[in-house]
């Protein structure tokens, strides 16, 4: 096998330093912010995912303070999905691995997304959820993990014409390579915008 060697060098990409979003077509997503991702006992442990907790919480404070809307992606598997020949056993369902952690723990007016792959539009309820039931064009994506989770979604919203903004200190991967490479393609092939949670407002 080939091994690819030398540094690579990665493209320009602008961060967006003042992001200013209608509130009343804007919902924020979090994706999969899960125990078996989270924390270190997880079975598919991120390690860069608790460091993103703190900016996730900053986002939803706001979102609340302007009623936008939030809505919550789980990853729900039966103990026997296919998906376990890929990735091992996580995410199985009603047990800790699968829930929320408690830091980011929805509230009682969150919506929750329940998926069984990386893409949380595919066999779920969200497209209606979105156009639907919170009437929104526009999507603040965060959460685990970038080039998986977080980049099948906003591909998905993205091709569904929904306005994609990706908060870059909001998502994590399971390494730098994985990191750069979703904030890549949410810009060049997706035209998302990226910024940070402190450069969002919503008015």
């Amino acid at each position: 096998m080939s091994k690819i060697t030398g540094n690579v060098k990665i493209p320009e990409m602008e961060i967006k330093e003042d992001v200013i979003l209608d509130p009343s077509k804007t919902a924020v997503v979090v994706v999969d912010m899960q125990n078996d991702f989270v924390k270190p006992n997880g079975k598919l442990y991120v390690p860069t995912a608790q460091a993103t907790v703190p900016a996730i919480r900053k986002l939803l404070e706001k979102a609340r303070d302007a009623n936008v809307p939030i809505i919550y992606t789980q990853d729900w598997h039966f103990k026997n999905d296919p998906e376990f020949r890929i990735w091992g056993e996580h995410c199985v369902m009603n047990t800790w691995g699968a829930e929320i952690i408690d830091e980011l723990k929805p509230m009682s007016d969150d919506i929750l997304i329940r998926k069984r792959r990386y893409d949380a539009f595919f066999g779920t309820d969200l497209d209606y959820v979105l156009r639907h039931v919170v009437h929104v064009d526009t999507l603040v994506i965060v959460g685990t993990v970038a080039n998986i989770c977080v980049l099948h979604t906003a591909g998905s919203a993205a091709l569904n014409w929904y306005n994609v903004v990706v908060p870059i200190d909001g998502i994590s991967a399971l390494d730098e390579f994985d990191y750069y490479a979703a904030l890549r393609q949410i810009t060049f092939l997706y035209k998302g915008v990226l910024t940070k949670v402190d450069s969002i407002r919503f008015r």
